[in-house]
């Protein structure tokens, strides 16, 4: 779509002309196509190791440090704002390069980017925003307690494991469908 603006200083005219296509396609925010290796790498290693950490709830002494807190509730214990707790880390870590990994792996470029791709993605992560509400409502209705605790810190990654199963399953057909086509 193109626009015309006109601006006018002391009578005299001048006219400009956008393209807000070539405004929007150069806003791309993706990392590179290599990042998505890097990610995947990652990402499946974590995700085991976090499934054994929190299955065997593995809380080695190694990771028990004193860490800087914003709000701290400690169950039968003090509450306070701002200040130093004693917390073990291996879950935050595992947290971080899942989240990070996830990241990596969802949002990087694919060898061919094109305005299909584009299309590709975007309807991938409504599709997996969608799923991922449908799940959690699900859940609030019917899971309860600690249960619905652990349902809620595994929907803070279900949403990028939608996308990024989607998304995949979505460039493979295409890729199918276009090799069957030469």
């Amino acid at each position: 779509t193109k626009c015309k603006i006109y601006l006018s200083l002391r009578n005299k005219y001048f006219t400009f002309e956008l393209s807000f296509k070539s405004i929007i396609m150069k806003l791309n925010f993706l990392f590179p196509h290599q990042y998505k290796k890097i990610g995947l790498t990652i990402l499946i290693p974590s995700i085991i190791i976090g499934l054994i950490v929190v299955n065997y709830d593995l809380e080695p002494e190694l990771f028990d440090m004193n860490v800087p807190a914003i709000f701290v509730d400690e169950i039968m214990g003090e509450e306070f704002m701002f200040g130093m707790t004693r917390n073990n880390v291996l879950n935050e870590i595992i947290g971080l390069v899942l989240i990070i990994s996830f990241l990596m792996a969802a949002f990087s470029k694919e060898k061919q980017e094109d305005e299909l791709i584009e299309k590709i993605r975007l309807e991938s992560l409504v599709w997996a925003t969608y799923v991922n509400y449908a799940v959690l409502l699900v859940s609030m209705i019917f899971i309860y307690g600690i249960s619905f605790l652990w349902v809620m810190i595994f929907n803070m990654f279900t949403i990028l494991l939608f996308f990024i199963i989607r998304f995949n399953w979505q460039v493979y057909k295409l890729n199918k469908s276009m090799g069957n086509e030469e």
